[in-house]
């Protein structure tokens, strides 16, 4: 393929795909340039390289958990199920709003220069480009710091909790993306994910290791290219040891889009995010007071219109309504039909 433009790859790479029934109209996994372009990008434009990752992508899909990632997320609406204010508290993690749209040229500077200081951003170019990327992102905040999987377990089975990691990473793709462009009126493939390190420590991460190791994998291979930047804030001073036992599950690509902040992060992620758009405990002014709090409320242009079909949604609650009727009606249909008994009996 030496020699063809990226638009010429992407166009043979779809036509591959259709041609070796691996994509289909309508298939969940997204069947926009933006999504073909996030696997092409991840294998460096290697049509055979993508195309095997497109592969192993679907099967993954109609196979996970034995049911499918459809079929998964049918069941487990990722704002809503019963387990969900147990696993944030054990496990926070959750999408919060956006990066802001518009950036001063001293944010853009102050953001230039740490690039610059971590030896990320190669060129002027490229930073520049990779800044104007960033308006319009969704943030995907995780705070370490509060995992608890003894806790969590006590209330919920491991099945379950992974399965929630799972539908978290699919509605980044099926629900929250698709938002923020729609809301940034151009397409939005990436997020900033923000990493609260405050209170971890190495024996949290031994606890944690295999399953971060997992939530790794499945971000890389079923849906790369998705992080834009990752921000790991309030690391501690074990954190060079636990970042040398993570590098390397990491693609390099990957390791280019991390910033580890410390405890002096403030200033640099409201660079980036309006304040009200950066949950208090990080230094901005949201606190989504009547949504559950920044952890639960799931903030974002993502919820706009959104009925769900969670134990909490409109529909569920209809439908038990609805249940509830039919059992009263065919109650006092039983009890009509003692007592017309009794009376013939009588």
């Amino acid at each position: 393929m030496t020699g063809q433009s990226h638009s010429d790859i992407l166009t043979t790479f779809r036509e591959q795909l259709l041609a070796e029934d691996l994509l289909h109209d309508g298939d969940s996994i997204g069947t926009d340039d933006e999504t073909l372009l996030r696997f092409l990008r991840a294998r460096k434009f290697d049509l055979e390289q993508s195309k095997k990752m497109f592969r192993d992508c679907q099967h993954w899909r109609k196979t996970v958990s034995g049911i499918g990632i459809d079929e998964l997320y049918k069941r487990l609406d990722p704002f809503d199920y019963p387990e969900r204010e147990v696993v944030s508290e054990s496990w926070p993690m959750s999408f919060h709003k956006v990066i802001k749209e518009t950036s001063s040229y001293s944010e853009i500077l102050m953001h230039f220069v740490r690039r610059i200081r971590s030896a990320v951003a190669s060129t002027v170019i490229d930073f520049y480009a990779d800044t104007l990327q960033q308006k319009g992102r969704p943030i995907n905040i995780e705070a370490f710091g509060g995992m608890d999987l003894d806790k969590l377990y006590k209330s919920c089975t491991p099945e379950r909790h992974w399965e929630s990691i799972l539908v978290n990473a699919e509605c980044l793709v099926r629900e929250v993306l698709p938002a923020a462009s729609r809301a940034a009126g151009r397409p939005i493939g990436t997020g900033l994910v923000i990493v609260d390190l405050k209170g971890f420590g190495l024996g949290a991460f031994w606890q944690i290791k295999s399953l971060v190791k997992s939530s790794f994998q499945v971000s890389q291979d079923y849906y790369p290219e998705t992080m834009g930047q990752l921000a790991i804030i309030n690391a501690p001073s074990t954190f060079t040891i636990i970042w040398n036992a993570i590098k390397p599950w990491l693609a390099k690509e990957t390791v280019a889009k991390i910033d580890i902040l410390g405890s002096d992060y403030k200033d640099v992620l409201l660079s980036l995010v309006d304040a009200e758009n950066l949950p208090a405990s990080l230094g901005g002014a949201c606190t989504c007071s009547g949504l559950g709090g920044c952890h639960l409320s799931g903030a974002g242009p993502w919820q706009e219109g959104r009925a769900g079909w969670g134990p909490k949604s409109q529909a569920k609650q209809e439908m038990d309504a609805a249940e509830k009727t039919d059992g009263d009606s065919e109650h006092q249909g039983l009890v009509n039909n003692v007592e017309r008994s009794a009376l013939e009996v009588s």
